[in-house]
């Protein structure tokens, strides 16, 4: 039987999710959890990789059990042997071909920028204390939806197929103090929002203008593209999926 578990968590003490081979990940504390209380070898697989440092407030893996599962009795298990900084949500059982990653139709990712020193949030937020000029941000966002093809802000060196990504909304909002960025895809590359975030602050100083963004993604090269932004501001917040993945009660 194939479960989907919903997880949130504080990525600073880790490096990303993905089990790494000599550093804590997410991944590994999970795994290492369930495997304890189900008393069996249990792997998960990750609907995406975050990065050292990034933080989920919905990340969903799946695993693989074969007895029956009391989902809410081993969420309330699982948060009382997790460490603090890991939360499980919920646990459902799902199709048996049913893939976290591959059936995902959507990912949204936060970026948070502070603009005035803030003692409470500064490893939570990027610091940002010059004026960025928002308006001239969210110009260059409408570019986005020009183009499906993102080498230009992928690291390099990475083993993908394809660099073709379907942008569905990209924006930049203001509440105070705080800026924060919004960029939902069908999938995204390594680094690929951070890199984004970081030609717009670039665009936000007036290093460069909105409308450079059409070269830049033209070119394909990354060091065309702006600089990458720290990990901690970066939040992987929402994944969509389709419903009939779930097994009806």
């Amino acid at each position: 039987m194939r479960f989907f578990i919903e997880l949130s968590y504080n990525g600073k003490a880790y490096h990303g999710w993905q089990i790494q081979p000599t550093a804590i990940s997410v991944q590994e504390v999970v795994e290492k959890a369930l495997s304890t209380l189900l008393k069996s070898e249990i792997a998960i697989m990750g609907a995406g990789r975050t990065d050292a440092g990034v933080h989920a407030s919905q990340l969903f893996a799946h695993f693989d059990y074969d007895e029956e599962i009391d989902e809410k009795k081993l969420t309330y298990k699982l948060n009382s042997f997790l460490p603090k900084d890991i939360a499980v949500k919920s646990i459902f059982k799902v199709k048996p071909e049913a893939h976290a990653r591959f059936d995902a139709l959507s990912r949204t990712y936060h970026y948070k920028i502070s603009t005035a020193k803030d003692v409470f949030n500064y490893d939570y937020s990027y610091q940002v204390h010059l004026p960025l000029d928002l308006k001239a941000m969210n110009e260059a966002c409408k570019i986005l939806y020009e183009y499906k093809d993102f080498q230009c802000f992928s690291k390099t060196n990475t083993d993908v197929k394809t660099y073709n990504c379907d942008i569905k909304e990209a924006f930049w909002t203001q509440e105070d103090n705080h800026l924060m960025f919004t960029i939902t895809a069908d999938r995204f590359l390594r680094n690929m929002v951070r890199a984004i975030v970081g030609t717009m602050v670039n665009i936000g100083l007036g290093k460069m203008k909105a409308e450079d963004l059409h070269q830049i993604i033209a070119s394909k090269n990354r060091s065309e593209a702006g600089f990458s932004v720290p990990a901690h501001g970066l939040y992987l917040v929402k994944i969509v999926y389709p419903e009939t993945i779930k097994l009806e009660d």
